[in-house]
């Protein structure tokens, strides 16, 4: 990055800051808070300049030597990255941040952090708005602390982070996408994967097509898809149409799938046990399917856990399909991932190459 881009960078980020949190205070008082247009560009601007100048400085011998135990540096431009919880974004003066997806807190000891979209600083321990520009201000050292499962978030300035242990929902999203289980949206950022977000019916619906390896002769169905709420003509009415052939589903209706209805845990489950072979496609009573899946070692006592607490999301989709593919399926002796491996669904590289994405524990 060149000197003069930081510099203009960081300078812009300084003055508003500054303009928000205290340099006009400290000009007018506190009978007077306006900023005379002389201290603005004199006192003010030379206090600023030589900041800037010693925080590129260390900024630039940082980058050259390695700062020990972090990862960072500075960019100038935004820059997107998904993180999980318990990841920390650090930033120092100028730093700007803004959370896309998910939820986060930021802390700090001294200084502030200023919500340029709204135009007010907020406090140590606050949490973060989606969309939100924040701002950290001079003197200033803040860590951005992830909250959610998962989350999108936009840097630009001086940063740092530190990872956590926690489980890695984003590492098995890019597992899957590599094994061809599970693709990304049309949202235009974290790689369109909205694990933040509720997942649907037709998206549970094809991620189970996807899981019993038969997605190919679901895009080739030609048939006719008898549900009312899926467009003539898509994609999404071959998967439906195919599901409904090969009696996988009946829909919500006779002649409705309600596409966009968000789906439970049990609900995505039952959709796995079914590629497994250990329920049959005519259950409709799924109080007893998260028991099913522990019994059958689909899933974990710790998984049960989770999946019986708060919001079923995209991210527990992408977990509960992933270590899906370590159980057996019913009768065969195989595991989900050799059969899939055997249809040719994915190389035996490709296996290689998504197991070694997640090295995160399993609950």
């Amino acid at each position: 990055m060149k000197r003069k881009t930081k510099t203009a960078l960081i300078t812009v980020c300084l003055l508003l800051t500054a303009a928000v949190v205290s340099a006009f205070a400290a000009a007018g008082g506190t009978s007077d808070p306006l900023a005379s247009l002389s201290y603005l560009t004199g006192t003010f601007t030379d206090a600023v300049d030589r900041q800037v100048e010693e925080k590129l400085d260390a900024s630039d011998q940082a980058i050259r030597t390695g700062a020990a135990g972090t990862a960072g540096g500075a960019v100038s431009t935004w820059t997107e990255t998904r993180l999980k919880e318990g990841d920390v974004l650090t930033g120092s003066t100028g730093t700007g941040v803004l959370v896309l997806a998910g939820s986060g807190r930021v802390t700090f000891t001294g200084g502030a952090v200023v919500d340029v979209t709204t135009g007010t600083t907020v406090s140590s321990g606050a949490s973060l708005s989606v969309n939100h520009r924040y701002l950290v201000a001079e003197d200033t050292t803040a860590a951005f602390t992830v909250t959610s499962k998962t989350a999108v978030v936009d840097y630009q300035g001086p940063y740092g982070f530190r990872y956590s242990g926690t489980t890695d929902y984003n590492a098995m999203a890019a597992a899957l996408k590599t094994m061809h289980l599970f693709q990304g949206s049309f949202t235009g950022y974290g790689q369109g994967y909205d694990l933040e977000v509720a997942p649907t019916r037709m998206q549970a619906l094809i991620m189970f097509i996807r899981v019993l390896g038969e997605e190919d002769e679901a895009l080739a169905y030609t048939g006719t898809c008898p549900f009312k709420d899926v467009a003539v003509g898509s994609q999404s009415a071959k998967y439906a149409g195919y599901a409904y052939s090969k009696g996988y589903t009946n829909g919500y209706s006779a002649d409705t799938f309600r596409p966009s209805q968000t789906v439970t845990a049990s609900q995505f489950v039952e959709f796995i046990l079914r590629a497994l072979g250990y329920s049959s496609v005519e259950t409709s009573n799924l109080s007893q399917t998260l028991s099913k899946a522990l019994d059958n070692g689909v899933i974990t006592q710790g998984e049960l856990a989770t999946l019986q607490s708060g919001s079923f999301l995209r991210a527990d989709l992408v977990y509960v399909s992933y270590y899906a593919l370590d159980a057996v399926v019913a009768g065969s002796g195989s595991t989900l991932r050799e059969t899939l491996l055997d249809k040719g669904i994915f190389t035996a590289g490709e296996a290689r190459q998504a197991a070694a994405m997640v090295t995160s524990q399993r609950k």
